[in-house]
């Protein structure tokens, strides 16, 4: 159900069930989590310097798979609470570069998958939204923070009430993710520049993916966020990496990151 693949500087996670879209169930989130530990290990030795996300098949993943769930005995909070959550603040908190590569629907858990992504690249004819209206149920896995964040309260509201989804263009239009291009062009293109990622300052970039994270957590001000990019790129400052990139950029070469 979920594949990991390592390979120049990469760690590839795949959600493959294209046969139910990528639902998960409990066991697959777990499985998840795992494939997620051992890519954080393999961020420890070097081998991995970025990480991709993606699903096979025709969506990237669907949300919940709820075909074998009975409501009355059914475990919500220990189903997002539990498990999804955790999952969430592990992948956010992931010590390297992530992203996703979101084509066909990402709904409910997928959706939280994605924002627990540093980077989300979307097919054009994604689909994305809150279809729970027609269960009965409400959007979770964060998704209403993303929207009221991104969207406001009108426009979330009205996606939550009509159960309507939006496409990845429009989603990129809006705000909630960073490119949206056609479908067919979609993994090619995020693995030529997760690639690329994979070879810069792994440490100069996790600096950065800390630094934005505690602007949109905290709240922060311009003073207090440029305090704390003083105190990143002084620590930055002690790094091979940080040697390097000054050293190419004065011979005028390429530099050779190492992460």
């Amino acid at each position: 159900m979920i594949e990991l693949t390592i390979a120049d500087g990469i760690a590839e996670v795949v959600l493959n069930a294209p046969q139910k879209m990528n639902a998960l169930d409990a066991d697959a989130l777990r499985e998840l989590s795992r494939v997620y530990e051992n890519a954080a290990l393999a961020v420890s030795t070097g081998e991995v310097r970025a990480l991709l996300l993606r699903g096979e098949g025709r969506g990237f993943c669907a949300g919940r798979d709820i075909s074998g769930v009975v409501p009355a005995d059914d475990d919500v909070q220990g189903y997002l609470g539990g498990l999804v959550e955790p999952l969430m603040r592990q992948m956010a908190d992931f010590p390297a570069p992530t992203f996703a590569a979101v084509q066909g629907a990402c709904l409910g858990v997928g959706l939280g998958l994605a924002i627990a992504t540093d980077v989300v690249y979307v097919a054009e004819n994604a689909k994305i939204g809150s279809p729970f209206a027609n269960l009965g149920a409400t959007l979770d896995s964060g998704g209403h923070w993303l929207f009221t964040e991104r969207l406001g309260a009108h426009r979330t509201l009205d996606m939550v009430y009509t159960a309507e989804l939006i496409s990845g263009a429009e989603a990129v239009r809006s705000g909630l993710f960073s490119r949206a291009m056609p479908a067919d062009e979609l993994l090619e293109t995020t693995r030529g520049i997760v690639g690329k990622v994979a070879r810069g300052a792994t440490q100069a970039f996790v600096a950065s993916k800390q630094l934005v994270a505690e602007v949109r957590d905290q709240r922060l001000g311009l003073w207090e966020s440029m305090a704390n990019e003083n105190r990143a790129q002084d620590a930055l400052c002690a790094t091979d990496d940080y040697a390097e990139g000054f050293k190419a950029f004065q011979e005028k070469r390429t530099p050779e990151f190492k992460g």
